[in-house]
Formats: structure tokens, sequence, C-alpha cells
């Protein structure tokens, strides 16, 4: 099974067990605050990665870091140090906070151009977005200059590549086949 897959389905079981003890928006805050901390902290990666430190060490480390949080987010660590996936907290958060917003009618659409959004265009994608998915919309926008033009657009697990350096990439791969 790939990560991703055994990702999902810890955060649906986590989702399960927030929604039978009333307490998804508890469990949302710290699966937002597990995501906020482990990208901020490249030793916190490494030691969630780490095959020589004992599962036991991971998980106390994580509780202390970690005091204020929910009973279900603490079975959620012992869970997965008890499975060896304790490696997938970050993305069992991540996945977590995606399905919570979704059951709320809530979805995060992320726009990645190579140029900031002007306020009118992000009102028209935020438009546009929102007429698909029938879901409140926020829209996130991230910078990458390697796009050189066009737009990358992910809600969810659904992506729409209409970047220029994706079309460049694409010609590129029918030559050389034609070839």
């Amino acid at each position: 099974m790939n990560e991703s897959r055994a990702a999902l389905r810890y955060a649906k079981a986590t989702l399960n067990l927030a929604i039978e003890q009333k307490a998804t928006d508890a469990i949302d805050g710290d699966m937002r605050d597990i995501v906020q901390t482990i990208s901020d902290s490249d030793e916190l990666k490494d030691m969630l990665q780490s095959p020589i430190l004992e599962g036991s060490s991971k998980n106390k480390v994580l509780k202390v870091i970690f005091k204020n949080i929910n009973d279900v987010t603490k079975e959620l660590f012992t869970l997965l140090v008890s499975k060896k996936r304790i490696a997938l907290l970050n993305e069992v958060a991540a996945k977590y906070i995606s399905l919570n917003d979704n059951l709320k009618g809530e979805n995060v659409a992320m726009v990645t151009t190579a140029v900031p959004l002007t306020p009118s265009l992000e009102k028209k994608i935020l438009a546009q977005v929102e007429k698909i998915t029938s879901n409140k919309i926020t829209l996130e926008n991230q910078i990458d200059e390697s796009i050189i033009g066009g737009f990358i657009l992910r809600i969810g697990d659904l992506q729409y590549n209409a970047s220029i350096s994706n079309k460049l990439n694409n010609l590129k791969r029918e030559f050389t086949n034609s070839i």
C-alpha cells in the first residue's frame, strides 16, 4: 500500500472517532498544530523519519511537544507508533484537515502561478471553482516561477495543470516520441 493511501486511511479512522466523540474541531486544531510544527522543524521531521530511534521514544517526544492535545490525537500517535507508521504523522494530519474541511463543506484550492494573482483574477478563479465544487472555497496562491506562466489548480485530489512549462514538456514528449 502506498504511503498516501495509508495516511488517508488513518485520517479517515481518526475523523470517524472524532465524529463519534464530537471532537472534530478540537482534533482539527491539534492536526493544524502538528502540520505547522512539523513543517517548521527539520529536527522533528528527521526524528519521525529516523529508523534508528525507537517508536516509544518518538511517542514520548511527541506527547511532550504536543502536551495539550485531545486524547484521540494521543491515541493516533500510539497507533502510528505501534504500526511503525509514525513517519506518516504529518501526512495523516494534513489529510485529516482536508477530510474535515470537506465534511464541513469547505475546500482549499491551491493555485500555483508564476506571479502573484491580482484581486480581480482571484475573484474570477474563486467563482469558477465554487461553481465546479459547489462548496465554500478558500483560495491559496503559491508562487513558482519555474512554471513560466499559466497556473496549476489543486482542489483536494484533483489537479488541473495549465502551466506553460507543462505544455512545453508535453510538446517535448511528442517530438521525442515522433522521432
